[in-house]
């Protein structure tokens, strides 16, 4: 008993602390005279999409022999650019030409030493998907370099290893997934078998039924003249081997117009300068990226580039940046800190577009003026 009684009046005590506090607790609890209180929301961090982009891609041709194929069959030639194109939620190349094990290509005679055509092995297509590519143009001046087979052998290649394509005439757009929104990607140049940088009309309506199905719609286009004295771009049609390679300043601000949110150019084989036309970005020209063995690479020719470019669901462009490279040897993608290619592209931008180009930083990042 000399026991029980302080056990009884900590045990009091100690009720009597736990009914004081619920007291006050519920007295806390009592609506006041100012009202509910509201819970401020927490902002939300703005969402954008990053597109890597790159220019013409032809891995190597055994055709008309295999004097001009990659070491290693073709395996090495993308590591070096890899980390940077698998990163990206969208990574977009133009594939310069088919993907195909044989045939004889029509455009070439049977003597020619001068005939561009390339045959691309299938084998090569696990090279493109290893890289981290997404989506692929397939409309240029090579795309029908042997045929209908060809085109027919391109397009299972690409199926087999999930990457989409666009540019032919059966498949103009192809469409993407990218952080729960639905991606676009046209494809035009200026030869048969894909529509056209030359009929404006046709664009706009191809644009406009895109926006109807996809949240952001990306453009890219096959045209303008070619070498190194094609690095500028002029404001009206651009005339090259007899053939129109379209006027290139009036069909990308009609693609924007028609509700294009980015556009990406290839076929000079060389960098071109840049424009900010209504809040969206215009890369008029990202050159070769990985061009094995066909080509005389120097000086601007041998300056490539990855394109990276945020922007928002809105559609509009938020910042971007220039990674610097240049191919080495026969056409190997490296990447490099010498600025060469940034230096490039901000003089070409300024010299052609002025105001409306985009502040290029010496470390190759991409903001509005």
């Amino acid at each position: 008993m000399k026991y029980l009684k302080p056990f009884l009046i900590i045990a009091a005590t100690a009720f009597v602390i736990v009914l004081i506090f619920a007291c006050r607790q519920a007295k806390s609890e009592e609506p006041s005279n100012a009202g509910p209180s509201v819970a401020t929301p927490t902002p939300k961090k703005s969402e954008q999409i990053t597109i890597a982009a790159v220019g013409d891609i032809m891995l190597g041709s055994p055709f008309p022999d295999d004097t001009r194929m990659p070491p290693n069959d073709g395996a090495d030639l993308l590591k070096s650019v890899t980390p940077i194109l698998s990163a990206a939620d969208i990574a977009f190349g133009n594939l310069e030409g088919p993907i195909v094990d044989s045939g004889t290509s029509a455009k070439c005679s049977p003597n020619s030493t001068k005939c561009f055509a390339f045959r691309v092995p299938t084998r090569y297509g696990k090279y493109l998907k290893a890289a981290g590519f997404d989506v692929m143009s397939v409309a240029n001046n090579h795309a029908g370099d042997f045929g209908e087979a060809g085109r027919v052998s391109t397009q299972k290649v690409l199926d087999e290893q999930g990457i989409k394509y666009a540019g032919s005439l059966q498949a103009t757009t192809a469409y993407l997934d990218a952080k729960g929104r639905r991606i676009a990607v046209i494809g035009f140049g200026h030869n048969n078998g894909m529509p056209s940088v030359n009929d404006l009309a046709n664009a706009r309506q191809l644009v406009t039924a895109a926006t109807k199905k996809a949240d952001i719609v990306i453009v890219s286009f096959h045209g303008g003249a070619e070498g190194i004295n094609a690095q500028h771009v002029p404001n009206r049609p651009e005339i090259f081997l007899g053939e129109n390679r379209g006027n290139l300043p009036a069909f990308t601000h009609a693609v924007i117009d028609a509700g294009a949110d980015l556009v990406l150019g290839h076929g000079p084989h060389v960098l071109r300068g840049m424009e900010i036309y209504k809040d969206r970005l215009i890369a008029y020209s990202l050159g070769n990226f990985c061009t094995y063995g066909w080509f005389k690479l120097e000086a601007e020719t041998a300056l490539t580039a990855i394109l990276e470019v945020k922007i928002g669901l809105d559609g509009k462009f938020i910042s971007g940046n220039i990674h610097n490279a240049h191919q080495e040897g026969r056409g190997i993608p490296v990447l490099d800190n010498t600025g060469d290619s940034i230096k490039k592209v901000r003089d070409l931008s300024i010299g052609d577009f002025g105001t409306g180009a985009p502040k290029i930083n010496a470390d190759g990042t991409i903001t509005r003026q």
